[in-house]
C-alpha cells in the first residue's frame, strides 16, 4: 500500500492506496481512521480496482483544524474532491461508514461528476429534511441517545 500526505485546501490529508483500475474512495466513521478499511483495500485492489482510503480532516494523520467551522460537510466533500485531483483520479465510487456514509451520500449529490456511485455501511440514506432526526428524537422524549451525550451545547451558538 502506498501512503500519501496530500496538501489540499490548506490541509494535509493522509491517503492510502493500492491497486489499479476504476477508483473506489473509502470514508471512515467515528472514531476510526483509514485503517478500518485495510482489509477492504486489499480485496478491492485484488479485484482490479484502485482503492483509496483517507483519514478525514481531524482524524489520524490528517490535519486537525482548530476552528469548528472548518468541519462543514462542504469542507469535507471539498477534501474528497481535492484528493481525487491530487491523485489524478477523474471520478470514484464512494464507500462510507457511519458519518463517512453521510459524507458519501452528500458528496454524490453535490458532485455527481466526480462520485459515480455510493455504498453506505450502517447508515441508511436520509434525504435532507427539517427537522433532522436528532430533533425528532428529542421532541419525542428520547434524550438518552448516545449522540446527545457527545454534543457540546456551545456549538449551537455558532
Amino acid at each position: 500500500m502506498l501512503n500519501h500526505h496530500l496538501k489540499v485546501n490548506g490541509q494535509t490529508i493522509h491517503a492510502v492506496e493500492a491497486g489499479e483500475g476504476p477508483a473506489v474512495l473509502f470514508l471512515h466513521g467515528f472514531p476510526d481512521t483509514w485503517r478500518s478499511w485495510r482489509r477492504q483495500i486489499e480485496a478491492v485492489a485484488a479485484a482490479g480496482y484502485r482503492a483509496v482510503a483517507i483519514d478525514l480532516r481531524g482524524f489520524g494523520e490528517s490535519s486537525v483544524p482548530a476552528a469548528i467551522e472548518a468541519y462543514t460537510p462542504l469542507h469535507i466533500i471539498g477534501d474528497c474532491v481535492a484528493v481525487l485531483d491530487s491523485l489524478e483520479i477523474s471520478n470514484a465510487a464512494l464507500v462510507g461508514h457511519d458519518f463517512g456514509a453521510t459524507t458519501a451520500w452528500y458528496a454524490a449529490l453535490v458532485r455527481p461528476d466526480r462520485f459515480r456511485a455510493v455504498f453506505g455501511v450502517s447508515v441508511p440514506y436520509d434525504p435532507p429534511s427539517l427537522p433532522n432526526f436528532l430533533d425528532q428524537l428529542s421532541d419525542a422524549g428520547h434524550n438518552q441517545f448516545y449522540m446527545f451525550e457527545q454534543m457540546d451545547p456551545e456549538s449551537d451558538n455558532l
